[in-house]
């Protein structure tokens, strides 16, 4: 098993920036797809950017060139660096993993561990 535990959320205006962070503990090894999805009440969960253990990283259309996906293998840490926030962003925030390769349009189906959440709210 393998727990996962983010940090990170909070109130800001539009326009401002945020970075989440999410710990990973207990059986890490072979972990070869992290990500950060969201959700509003009433929506499905949404990917928002992942990574997988090549190092190849994938965007929601919404975020691209606003949010930056990282990751230190070292500490066992994700990182969801969000500039340029909008109202629209606002939602409670999941790091996932799972033991497959990241798909090209990552699903909440397809990962096994999930954090608890933090909420996200910008205000305009």
């Amino acid at each position: 098993q393998q727990q996962l535990a983010e940090s990170g959320g909070g109130s800001v205006q539009a326009g401002g920036s945020l970075t989440l962070t999410c710990v990973a503990s207990g059986y890490t090894y072979s972990t070869h797809c992290r990500a950060w999805f969201r959700q509003v009440p009433g929506q499905e969960r949404e990917a928002v950017a992942s990574v997988d253990s090549s190092d190849i990283i994938t965007y929601a259309n919404s975020v691209k060139g606003r949010f930056f996906i990282s990751k230190d293998n070292a500490k066992n840490t994700l990182s969801l660096q969000m500039n340029s926030l909008k109202p629209e962003d606002t939602a409670l925030y999941y790091c996932a993993a799972d033991h497959k390769y990241c798909s090209d349009l990552p699903q909440s189906r397809d990962f096994r561990y999930w954090g608890q959440g933090t909420q996200v709210t910008v205000s305009s």
